[in-house]
């Protein structure tokens, strides 16, 4: 059978590209090589009783667009936000504890800074203003740089008008701040290291970079374009994120898209003939109109496409494109809900986020060991405890956490992940239990997943979980390169939906929403 589209990977980008296709009246195939479609975006029990987001573990936040295109509530999705949005340790045995509620928080920070305190609301109203204009961005193909068309020039038009309609205050911070280490804003506004280091986490988040690197501001005024607040929330999806994924794969297959697991791509020949060709390593081979990635661009360009087909030029930006891996995840089974030092009222503050990196200079010096090919002993945690808001997750009375680790990078400079990966889980617990005593004697069980695994089992080129580096080099119109960012690709019957596009990594479903409209727009004008 001919299809219109093959979509390779069932990420959640890839099920949002197969879901807008479908209800545009094409007909799709999505094959994906593992045996659960998902991606990064996957529940799975890994201790009996015991189930996980296995990667990602909180949504980036989901497109509200995208859930009510899709119609995803009516396939099961049921979102869980409770009133914490980050919970912050510090090395005092006290926290920090961000609230949805600004004057809750308000209440929080006054106990580590008046001025602070005083701060933090004009700081979150100087980001929401920011963030509205910039919110239209996220869902716009980013315009071609050689050749824009007027439809480019009106989005970016009234853009622009919004922009100045923003006032010379806040037209010189987002000026100043796009460039600027992610530290640096963070002491232009606040003094107490807490909050400082918490507000910069989500400019490190998934990066190969630290809070004094240039350029990782970006990270916050995305944030604040998607939630209209820079520090993320604490989303969660009932049944852990497979829910999410779950869901997209019931709305696609209502939709007629056709979904086969355990199919892997071993090669994709997409240049001008009037069919594009999908090779599967078993042999099996497969035609249509048009192939859509969801892989990351070096694995598409580097490994699923003959280089014969590409140009040199193009090849060797390929090549430099950066996606270097500085995240490992722990998933473990608890005997009963851990304690945290210095943390009352833990129903409710452990429901959220728990950042564990209490400086600014304890962020930098994690990652200075990820900078000389080591792990941190010490590393930036973001974690969870889904099963306080889900009991569904973990038997009665038992509990999951969930453990984003940064930095691990992908090439150690001593050893391998295979050799060395116990001896990193054992420092990461080890630092841990000094802000949770008694963890290790809850322990029933703990699943480790190194960058390597995100490389070999989960298919991420380097280990990187945005396919790609976040940096303004490798943002908007630059991503992933200059003169591709519009989904397209150099070859006429292959395009792009996964995170290595605008607007990125996360979970929020936009790069697939996004190639889908270019690709319709293509099949519509006669392109394919």
């Amino acid at each position: 059978m001919t299809h219109d589209a093959i979509i390779i990977g069932a990420g959640h980008n890839g099920l949002v590209t197969a879901c807008y296709l479908a209800k545009a009246g094409l007909k799709i195939l999505v094959l994906e090589r593992r045996e659960i479609v998902g991606g990064g975006a996957i529940t799975e029990e890994f201790h009996p009783g015991f189930r996980c987001s296995t990667l990602d573990h909180t949504t980036g936040p989901m497109s509200p667009q995208v859930v009510s295109d899709l119609a995803l509530h009516q396939h099961g999705l049921e979102f869980s936000t409770g009133d914490v949005r980050v919970l912050s340790l510090t090395n005092d045995k006290r926290s920090l504890c961000i609230f949805n509620d600004t004057a809750r928080t308000v209440s929080e920070i006054e106990k580590f800074s008046t001025k602070d305190a005083t701060t933090y609301s004009e700081f979150l109203s100087s980001f929401a203003r920011i963030g509205s204009v910039l919110a239209p961005l996220l869902s716009m193909t980013p315009p071609s740089i050689d050749h824009p068309t007027a439809s480019d020039a009106w989005q970016l038009g009234k853009i622009g008008l919004a922009f100045r309609g923003l006032g010379k205050k806040d037209e010189y911070r987002l000026l100043r701040w796009g460039p600027m280490a992610v530290a640096d804003l963070a002491a232009e506004w606040f003094d107490s290291e807490p909050l400082r280091a918490t507000v910069a986490a989500r400019g490190i988040s998934g990066t190969f970079a630290g809070p004094w690197s240039a350029g990782t501001s970006l990270g916050l005024i995305m944030q604040a374009a998607l939630d209209s607040n820079p520090i993320s929330p604490a989303s969660f999806v009932k049944g852990g994120l497979g829910g999410l994924t779950q869901a997209m794969a019931s709305a696609a297959k209502a939709a007629g898209v056709e979904i086969r697991t355990s199919a892997e791509v071993a090669r994709v020949e997409a240049g001008e003939g009037a069919k594009a060709k999908v090779i599967l390593k078993d042999g099996a081979e497969f035609e249509s109109r048009a192939v859509i990635s969801n892989a990351d661009p070096k694995t598409t360009f580097l490994r699923l496409v003959d280089p014969i087909d590409l140009e040199p030029g193009f090849l060797l930006k390929m090549r430099n494109y950066r996606a270097f891996g500085s995240v490992a995840k722990i998933n473990l089974a608890l005997e009963s809900l851990p304690g945290f030092s210095g943390v009352d009222d833990p129903q409710t503050k452990l429901a959220g986020r728990i950042h564990l990196g209490p400086e600014i200079d304890y962020l930098e010096r994690a990652f200075d060991a990820a900078k000389y090919g080591e792990f941190s002993t010490e590393p930036y945690l973001d974690i969870t405890i889904p099963s306080l808001s889900d009991p569904s997750l973990a038997p009665a009375g038992k509990h999951v956490m969930s453990i984003h680790v940064q930095y691990a990078p992908h090439k150690l400079k001593r050893g391998s992940w295979d050799s060395r990966g116990q001896e990193f889980a054992d420092a990461v617990i080890n630092h841990l239990s000094k802000f949770v005593p008694g963890l290790k004697d809850q322990i029933i069980e703990g699943q480790v997943i190194t960058p390597a695994d995100l490389e070999q089992t989960y298919g991420l080129s380097g280990g990187n979980i945005h396919h790609g580096e976040h940096a303004l080099d490798q943002f908007f119109t630059f991503r992933p390169l200059i003169g591709w960012a519009q989904y397209r690709t150099p070859l006429k019957r292959l395009y792009l939906c996964g995170a290595g596009t605008h607007p990125g990594g996360g979970i929020t479903g936009l790069p697939g929403a996004n190639a889908a409209k270019e690709i319709v727009k293509d099949f519509k004008v006669g392109k394919l």
